[in-house]
């Protein structure tokens, strides 16, 4: 069971988002800590708290109430509580509480967490590392960009996209007849471009009569997000904009 002291600081792991808390009340089984990036007071039980106690070591930066950027310098503890000598932008020496330390600070970086000891079980790392194993296969599987529509799974179509997918700067006519699904092949095309980074705006310019039908389509069937600009919207955008 970790030692409370009133005055130390701790952060919660399941929350990092809160920043640093301070203990405020130690009982015979609950430690009460303030995190005042919040201004919430939690209590939690002794022995099942999701706390890590905040101890940096000489060489980190951190930040006082003052917002000012300190170099540790040595630390000392006494009492339970830490006191750091640090270096100010000045260059002068200091000695910091460790509750004046900046309590709106998050460590929530990968490097912060692992200097101070803040690891998580093997099992969290094993599945992170299966998820990352996934994408990357499916992202060299040869098919990345064409998974994943809400479309039926036809062979022309498939090939038809996956060929032109796969070009550097495809320029393609797609010329099937009516009905075999040239707004599909468009779809996934357009969806592989995107998914795999080879396109960052999309521009698509149809009948006025099939606007609202590709704005659905691309919508329903890939997850694709357009907006209309048509004279009218145009025009209201040419009126608002000052270029004098």
């Amino acid at each position: 069971m970790s030692l409370f002291v009133p005055g130390q600081r701790w952060i919660n792991d399941a929350e990092l988002m809160m920043g640093l808390g301070t203990v405020v009340d130690v009982a015979h089984r609950t430690v009460s800590i303030l995190f005042q990036s919040t201004g919430e007071t939690r209590t939690y039980a002794k022995e099942s708290a999701p706390l890590t106690r905040i101890m940096f070591k000489p060489g980190d930066e951190i930040n006082d109430i003052k917002k000012r950027r300190l170099i540790v310098k040595d630390i000392e503890e006494k009492d339970f509580l830490i006191t750091y000598r640090v270096e100010t932008p000045a260059g002068e020496i200091e000695l910091l509480d460790e509750r004046s330390l900046d309590t709106a600070i998050q460590l929530n970086k990968p490097l912060e967490r692992l200097i101070i000891g803040q690891v998580d079980e093997l099992k969290w790392y094993k599945l992170r590392n299966r998820t990352w194993q996934n994408l990357l296969k499916n992202h060299n599987s040869g098919i990345a960009g064409l998974t994943g529509a809400r479309t039926s799974l036809i062979p022309h179509q498939l090939y038809i996209a996956n060929e032109v997918a796969s070009r550097y700067a495809p320029r393609v006519l797609l010329a099937d007849e009516v009905g075999l699904g040239k707004t599909i092949e468009a779809g996934l095309i357009l969806h592989q471009q995107l998914s795999t980074g080879r396109a960052s705006r999309v521009l698509i310019i149809v009948p006025e009569a099939l606007i609202h039908q590709w704005l659905v389509e691309m919508l329903r069937r890939f997850n694709l997000f357009f907006s209309i600009f048509d004279e009218e919207r145009c025009l209201a955008i040419e009126e608002s904009t000052d270029f004098s």
